[in-house]
C-alpha cells in the first residue's frame, strides 16, 4: 500500500497523535505523550497531536480542583507545553460540548486527519471520531497492562473503542510472550516500551544528599477482578513498606495524590508527603523535581507486580534519562531491562533495603548507568521506529 512505500523510502509519513494534554495539564501526565510527538516530528514525520474532551466533563483543573467540561486552563497549559517542547502550531483540541476546535491546527485539523497515514491513541484514551475512521493505521497503546484487559473483557464501553483500532501495542512486555498472568482477551498484543527524547532530558550531576523521591497516585480507580483474577492499586501493594524509611535509615518522599491517602501512617512511618500539585505544575517544574532528586524509590501497582505483566513506568524511565537511578517493585521487567546498575528490582523490603544500600555504594557509577539504560531501551530514536515499522506491516 502507498503507506508502506513512503516508509519503505524513508518519506516521512503524516501522523496524527492522541493523548492527554488539555484534560490533564499537569507536567508528569503531559511529558509520555508529548514525547510521542517530539519523537517522531525529529524523525522527520509530519505530526499532529489531536485531542478530544470526551462527551462528558473531563477536563482537570488543578487552579479550581474540579473535573467539568471548561477546558480554559487546560488550553492555556497546552499552548505552552507545546511552544516549551518546539512544536507550538503542532496540535488542536475539539470540544464536543461546543462542538468547536481550539488550537493552531483548528483550521485544519479535518483535512489533516483526511491525509493521515497513521493515528497514534495512547492509552486509548481518545475517542475516534468519523473524521478519524478513515486513517488506515489507527495504533491503540495499552499504558495500563492487566487492568486494560480485564476491560476488554468485561466493559463494553472499552470493548467499543478497542474495536475501533485495527494495531495493538502494550506496555506489558510479557503480555505478547504469554508470559504475564492476565487474562486473555483476544486482542493481538505486539510489545512497546515508553519513548524518550533523549535531549529533553538534560544530565546533571546527581545531588548525593538529596531524598529519593518518586511522584504517584495512592488509589487510581477501583481494582480489578474477573475469573479469579484480582488487580489493585499502588495502595494494595504498599502495605509492607510503611516503615522502610526507618528500616532502611534514607531520606523517602512522595509527591502523593488520590483519595484515601494515609498521611498520618505514612509521615509515622518516616515517608515524607508532599502535594502532588507542585512538582507536576508544568513540564519544567517536573524535570526540576526528577533532577533534584537522588534517585527514585517506589512500588508498583498491585495488578501490575501480581501478573508479572513486564510493565515499566514511563515516569520511572524518566527519572532514568535524567541520569537518577531507579529502585522500583518488580513487575516482571526484568524479562527484558537489566537490573543492578542504575536500576534495582525489588519484592520486598528487605529487597528494597539492600537496593537502596547498593546505590549508595556507588552513586555516581549507578547515576551512569541510569542514563545508559534510558539510552539503550527508551531512546525514541530506536523505539518509535520500530513502533511503526510494525503498525505498517
Amino acid at each position: 500500500m502507498e503507506v508502506v512505500k513512503k516508509l519503505g523510502t524513508m518519506q516521512k509519513l503524516r501522523i496524527l497523535v492522541l493523548g492527554y494534554v488539555v484534560r490533564r495539564p499537569l507536567g508528569g501526565g503531559a511529558w509520555p505523550t508529548l514525547q510521542y510527538a517530539m519523537g517522531l516530528a525529529r524523525l522527520g514525520h509530519e505530526v499532529t497531536f489531536l485531542e478530544d474532551s470526551e462527551d462528558w466533563g473531563a477536563c482537570y483543573d488543578p487552579s479550581r480542583h474540579v473535573t467539568d467540561d471548561d477546558p480554559t486552563y487546560g488550553l492555556q497549559f497546552a499552548a505552552r507545553a507545546f511552544q516549551r517542547i518546539g512544536l507550538a502550531d503542532c496540535w488542536a483540541y475539539y470540544d464536543a460540548h461546543r462542538k468547536q476546535w481550539h488550537g493552531p491546527r483548528a483550521g485544519d485539523a479535518l483535512e489533516r486527519c483526511a491525509a493521515a497515514d497513521l493515528l497514534i491513541n495512547n492509552s486509548g484514551i481518545n475517542p475516534i471520531r468519523p473524521w478519524l475512521e478513515g486513517v488506515p493505521r489507527r495504533v491503540y497503546i495499552d499504558t495500563d497492562p492487566a487492568f486494560e484487559q480485564v476491560r476488554q473483557l468485561t466493559d463494553p464501553f472499552r470493548q467499543k473503542r478497542r474495536a475501533q483500532h485495527n494495531v495493538f501495542f502494550t506496555l506489558g512486555e510479557n503480555i505478547p510472550l504469554g508470559r504475564a498472568r492476565v487474562p486473555d482477551d483476544g486482542v493481538p498484543w505486539r510489545a512497546t516500551r515508553q519513548p524518550v527524547v533523549l535531549d529533553a532530558w538534560p544530565v546533571t550531576p546527581g545531588p548525593a544528599a538529596s531524598r529519593c523521591t518518586t511522584v504517584m497516585l495512592w488509589d487510581s480507580y477501583a481494582p480489578q477482578e474477573h475469573a479469579g483474577y484480582r488487580f489493585g492499586m499502588k495502595s494494595a501493594s504498599f502495605e509492607p513498606f510503611f516503615d522502610l524509611p526507618r528500616r532502611a535509615g534514607v531520606e523517602l518522599e512522595m509527591a502523593v495524590g488520590g483519595p484515601g491517602v494515609p498521611r498520618g501512617r505514612l509521615r509515622e512511618g518516616g515517608w515524607t508527603v508532599v502535594d502532588p500539585l507542585e512538582p507536576t505544575h508544568d513540564l519544567d517544574t517536573y524535570q526540576e523535581y526528577l533532577r533534584g532528586s537522588r534517585a527514585e524509590f517506589t512500588v508498583a501497582k498491585h495488578g501490575y507486580v501480581v501478573s508479572r505483566c513486564g510493565w515499566f513506568s514511563e515516569r520511572s524511565a524518566h527519572y532514568l534519562a535524567s541520569g537518577r537511578p531507579v529502585i522500583t517493585q518488580s513487575t516482571g521487567f526484568e524479562t527484558w531491562l537489566p537490573v543492578g546498575r542504575g536500576l534495582f528490582a525489588f519484592d520486598d523490603p528487605t529487597g528494597a533495603c539492600a537496593a537502596l544500600a547498593e546505590m549508595s555504594s556507588d552513586y555516581p557509577t549507578h547515576c551512569r548507568a541510569a542514563r545508559e539504560l534510558a539510552e539503550e531501551y527508551f531512546d525514541a530514536n530506536r523505539v518509535l521506529p520500530r513502533l511503526i515499522d510494525a503498525a505498517m506491516t
